[in-house]
């Protein structure tokens, strides 16, 4: 089986989704500093954090729509020149010394717009430039890509904001989407269109596909309690860590071995061959009830940082494992659709945690609001081991008829594309 990274194609895509993963990663810490010190106001930051969020929830099964109608590759190209020019005028903004918070809120508010049509597009771009046999190590070399970024990141931004500023970031940022708008310009990806029909009924048949697999579902849901839950460890952490665990280096040094945990199960996904895919990768996925319940018992600090970074290997284990698996049983013509709405149900529990953890913690205390993410997820993630789907997904033959592309189209290289 050949290497996916002898393919022209998708060594190409890998480099430009590596560059700007990388340029992303150093924002939030970047923008979090910019705002706060053009308005000395967490509520700015908010406001801010929500105007990128907002557009993406409701855009992201519209782009699923566009993702499937059209080739990917001229999405993500046109979703990469959107974003680098947002980001540049952030950039813009913070060098020119006096950014206006509305400015700022506004192109973040478009980035996150067109963020919501880019997101779709990751699968099909990987199934359309990859043979069958090569997709489980394209994946793993994604999820490398996105672990080593997020390891990285963080230090790229401090070392900017600390020399520069942090309206560099911003330009790096932009630079980096234009990079990948020129790599993907560069190549070819192969697309299956779909008939043209009404917009609800791309939606009804995107959600029907979603629905009629048990093992896809219920796994949404494990995923969704997983970020929510990680939006409640994220919210009240830092404050644990420098009351009751050492102060502030614990949580640095907490969040580094999370990173480093990302990429090792990145690195081993990329080794296995598991029988049951969905279910070992949802299993995993479930040891993040460890750091949960080490913080609401306020733990030792190693134990709790050892526990953080074996959760999130199960998270970088999970990624590949999953995206593989969705691509080899989703038909092709699907795939962007049924992603929206995969992204859609995990970035909606986000806000949830995020908002319901202050709240709960102010009342019964930070112990409440973490015991019960952690029985959520414990329940969500190995509660999918009673769905028959799930224990048989991969001993039975998951793929759809035809695959992900018919085998002629993968041999010659190539297939329909607009």
């Amino acid at each position: 089986m050949a290497h996916p990274m002898r393919t022209r194609a998708f060594r190409l895509l890998f480099l430009g989704r590596t560059l700007s993963l990388l340029g992303d990663s150093a924002i939030p810490a970047a923008l979090a500093l910019a705002v706060y010190e053009a308005t000395g106001s967490t509520s700015a930051l908010a406001l801010v954090l929500g105007c990128a969020m907002v557009p993406k929830l409701l855009l992201l099964p519209l782009g699923g729509v566009v993702g499937d109608r059209f080739n990917a590759r001229t999405v993500a190209l046109t979703t990469d020149v959107v974003r680098c020019l947002t980001q540049l005028l952030v950039g813009a903004e913070l060098l020119g010394g006096e950014p206006r918070l509305w400015h700022i809120a506004a192109a973040e508010a478009v980035g996150g717009a067109a963020g919501a049509f880019a997101m779709p597009t990751v699968s099909p771009l990987i199934t359309g430039t990859v043979r069958e046999e090569g997709l489980a190590k394209a994946n793993a070399l994604m999820g490398v890509a996105q672990s080593a970024t997020r390891l990285g990141g963080p230090a790229l931004a401090g070392v900017l904001i600390y020399t520069v500023g942090q309206g560099w970031a911003f330009v790096l940022d932009g630079a980096s989407f234009a990079v990948s708008a020129l790599l993907l310009a560069a190549i070819r990806v192969r697309h299956l269109p779909i008939p043209r029909r009404s917009l609800l009924a791309d939606l009804k048949e995107g959600w029907s596909e979603v629905r009629s697999r048990d093992w896809y579902w219920t796994s949404l849901v494990a995923h969704a309690a997983w970020n929510g839950a990680a939006a409640v460890l994220m919210t009240l952490g830092p404050a644990i860590a420098v009351r009751e665990l050492g102060g502030k280096g614990t949580w640095v040094v907490l969040l580094q071995t999370g990173a480093a945990g990302l990429l090792l199960g990145s690195i081993a996904a990329g080794r296995a061959r598991p029988k049951r895919p969905v279910l070992m990768a949802n299993l995993g996925l479930a040891t993040y009830v460890l750091p949960l319940g080490l913080l609401a018992l306020s733990a030792p600090a190693p134990a709790t940082i050892a526990a953080y970074g074996v959760a999130q290997a199960g998270l970088g284990f999970l990624s590949p494992i999953w995206e593989t698996s969705v691509q080899k049983a989703i038909p092709a013509h699907a795939l962007a659709r049924v992603s929206s709405y995969d992204w859609l149900l995990s970035l909606a529990a986000m806000p949830l945690g995020y908002a319901l953890a202050p709240l709960a913690a102010e009342a019964w205390g930070p112990a409440v609001p973490l015991t019960v993410a952690a029985v959520v997820v414990g329940v969500a993630c190995l509660g999918t081991a009673a769905v028959p789907g799930v224990r048989r997904f991969g001993v039975t033959d998951p793929i759809v008829s035809g695959g992900p592309y018919r085998q002629e189209e993968l041999s010659s290289g190539r297939g329909p594309a607009r």
